[in-house]
């Protein structure tokens, strides 16, 4: 697909060739998680219209949702202006995206004294 090349080409990956992906809803902006992407789940997040990720524990490729049901239709893509960040905007479908069963894996909070 030319778009794949077209983007791959415009992104730095790490030494792993990996790249992080941010989950946002597309809805309301709420930031749902981060997870690692390579050439190759990029190349199936676009091409499927569902988000697909890198898994370092498992070495292999995630289709998140695939055994939950959970899964991100995606909306938009985008890349940071360094190419070294991606951005799905998605729809969370069952709206959690968390392995947790929260809707976000950012619940933890650190007190910020004024």
């Amino acid at each position: 697909m030319i778009v794949d090349t077209q983007v791959i080409q415009c992104l730095k990956f790490n030494e792993q060739g990996l790249i992080p992906a941010i989950a946002q809803d597309y809805r309301d902006g709420t930031v749902l998680m981060m997870a690692w992407m390579n050439a190759e789940s990029i190349h199936q997040t676009l091409s499927t219209g569902e988000a697909h990720y890198w898994s370092r524990s498992r070495s292999e490729l995630w289709h998140k949702g695939a055994t939950s049901g959970h899964i991100q239709k995606l909306k938009e893509f985008f890349y940071d202006c360094d190419g070294d960040t991606i951005l799905l905007k998605i729809e969370q479908i069952g709206d959690i995206a968390c392995h947790t069963g929260a809707r976000s894996c950012f619940f933890n909070s650190v007190p910020i004294n004024d």
